[in-house]
């Protein structure tokens, strides 16, 4: 079983749940809506009463008939069994009409838990697990917990109408309702013992499906670099194998809970046969009339179906306690970036201090192991080193992605763990080397930086970049659609729109990662017009591989595998030579040249003649 199980191991937060503890948490959801589930469960009960009735008028109506077949007795008892049936209809409408309002708003309150605790986990767990996989289990996984709870309540109707019946029925004849109830451990016992196999079939089948969406997703994703390498045969083919493996594990679930269904018929066809003989003797030897014998025929029909369907049920009830596992496992995903406290951060100055501080992020490669740097309030400090050198990695810590594992982290004197999380990053602005930008328009992606930002400060926060000049290059300005992700922009325009959208939030710690990396000269002179403003006044932590970046620092940190090596002055860490020397003949000198031969652009964006 090897070849079917390949890749659908279980994510690391993934936990086992108690079938009692589901139930009881699944049950907490209901709470808000006891009237509604009063009212469910008396149209249930009057639903129950009603659909029993109608074989009982109908095995009475048959005894009657006998001894009095007028005309008029017929039609008495036709229109009897029509109220009935009437009534049944409407508790029945009543009932499925306010369960599904019910059901729909517990689904409502339970994928906004999923998908808020999913947003509250620190970045590394988004690195961890493939995000397709945490896509499906907040809207498959859902889904199909919704589709049990439906699948409960009919169920629970159809155990009270037969639970109507049997009252009937030991008022009829004890001996036969006795055997009746005594087919019913038959059914308990072959529904419970597929009850373990079947929630092991479901959890591959809904890790299988994740496993697909996960991959369906990047391939999406990365479409353009497939294309670019000609690889659409190959992400094609990585599809096909996860499909045939979602085949085979479906064709394995399937097959174990339709295997359910013969083993039923089987004992409820022994059971039926052995109540109609051990009946038709009743009625040749007058203990029990026609009606009645009638009537217990029915009752088996109405008897067997339901366990039938809870045997049928425990397969479906396993598949929703399943996916409310693995709902509920991502809720209670434990996250590795743990507040100590919750201090409210009214003003922050902006002052940073790392003592000691270790950090790696798997716990096998140590990136920090003894950092300590003091940033001043209102300072902006450039970091420099080589790839891998630690670089965004302290930018990351301060921006408290991720937990650190020795040392502290100082922000105005506080410990950063004692700071209420959403107020300390109110204060601090991100531009990352590849920004990200939402669907919609460039001004909606500006004011996402602060809603309530109005109209007239989100333009003059684009305006404050290059004197707004790169606006004029947009189709439609500000109005322009960004496209997903960005995609109708360029990657200058999108850093300009990330700039502006931190420029509104207005924060007194500002963090640049490679900010003018992937940009072309002139774009970058618009940039860098945008953050003379900018950084001015505020702290800030640059993270360049620009001259001109660099140059306009306060103080350039020099770092190596996750060590300072030297900080100071442009000038004077040329002086010194070193380290900052070979990084500056590495990627800074060339820049200085182009500087030297770029042209000088007017404000308005033409070239000078």
């Amino acid at each position: 079983m090897g070849f079917i199980l390949d890749g659908l191991e279980t994510e690391a937060y993934d936990r086992t749940y108690r079938d009692r503890d589901l139930t009881r948490r699944v049950l907490g959801y209901f709470r808000p809506f006891r009237a509604q589930v009063v009212l469910v469960a008396a149209s249930l009960a009057l639903n129950s009463v009603a659909g029993s009735g109608g074989p009982i008028i109908i095995s009475r109506s048959i005894d009657v008939l006998v001894g009095d077949p007028s005309l008029a007795r017929m039609a008495a008892l036709s229109a009897l069994v029509l109220a009935v049936g009437g009534l049944a209809w409407a508790s029945n409408f009543i009932q499925q009409r306010v369960s599904a309002r019910v059901i729909g708003d517990v689904v409502l309150r339970l994928r906004q838990d999923v998908f808020a605790a999913t947003a509250s986990h620190d970045l590394s767990f988004f690195e961890e697990h493939a995000s397709g996989k945490i896509v499906s289990r907040i809207t498959s996984d859902t889904q199909d917990f919704s589709d049990v709870v439906s699948l409960v309540v009919n169920l629970i109707s159809q155990v009270l109408l037969v639970g109507f019946l049997l009252v009937w029925l030991m008022r009829v004849h004890a001996g036969l309702t006795l055997l009746l109830l005594l087919m019913s451990p038959v059914a308990a016992v072959i529904a419970l013992s597929f009850r373990r196999i079947a929630r092991a079939v479901t959890q591959r089948a809904r890790r299988v499906t994740a496993k697909i969406n996960a991959q369906i997703q990047e391939s999406i994703s990365g479409i353009m670099v497939a294309k670019a390498f000609r690889q659409e045969h190959a992400i094609y083919q990585t599809f096909a194998a996860n499909n045939r493996q979602a085949y085979r594990v479906g064709l394995q679930r399937g097959l174990t809970l339709v295997t359910i269904f013969p083993i039923m018929g089987i004992a409820s066809g022994l059971g039926v046969a052995l109540l109609i003989f051990l009946g038709g003797l009743r009625v040749q030897s007058g203990a029990i009339s026609p009606g009645n014998w009638y009537l217990y025929m029915q009752a088996v029909s109405f008897f067997w179906w339901p366990l039938m369907n809870i045997a049928s049920f425990w397969s479906q009830f396993q598949d929703g306690l399943s996916a409310s596992e693995r709902v509920f496992a991502l809720i209670d995903a434990e996250s590795k970036v743990v507040q100590r406290g919750a201090e409210p951060v009214e003003m922050l100055a902006g002052r940073i201090t790392f003592r000691h501080v270790s950090f790696t992020y798997t716990g096998k490669e140590t990136v920090l192991p003894d950092f300590s740097l003091d940033i001043r309030a209102g300072e902006s400090v450039a970091l420099v080193g080589h790839t891998g050198a630690g670089k965004s990695s302290v930018a990351n810590l301060i921006a408290r992605f991720y937990e650190y594992q020795g040392g502290e982290l100082l922000v105005d004197g506080q410990d950063i763990r004692q700071l209420d999380l959403r107020d300390y990053r109110r204060h601090i602005g991100l531009v990352p080397q590849d920004p990200f930008l939402f669907s919609g328009t460039v001004r909606e992606n500006i004011h996402y930086g602060c809603e309530q930002a109005s109209p007239a400060e989100i333009v003059a926060a684009a305006m404050r970049i290059s004197n707004g000049d790169w606006i004029a290059d947009l189709p439609d300005g500000l109005d322009s659609d960004a496209g997903e992700r960005g995609a109708n922009l360029s990657m200058g325009q999108r850093q300009l729109v990330a700039l502006a959208r931190v420029l509104l939030k207005n924060p007194p710690v500002l963090i640049l990662d490679e900010a003018t990396a992937s940009v072309d000269p002139f774009t970058e002179a618009q940039i860098q017009e945008g953050l003379e403003q900018v950084l001015r006044g505020r702290t800030s932590i640059v993270i360049a591989h620009r001259l001109s970046t660099v140059k306009h620092a306060d103080r350039i940190v020099v770092m190596d595998h996750g060590k300072i090596i030297g900080e100071g002055s442009h000038a004077g860490l040329m002086a010194q030579g070193g380290h900052y020397a070979e990084l500056y003949s590495t990627y800074f000198r060339h820049q200085s040249l182009e500087a030297l031969n770029r042209p000088v652009w007017r404000r308005e964006g033409s070239p000078a003649s």
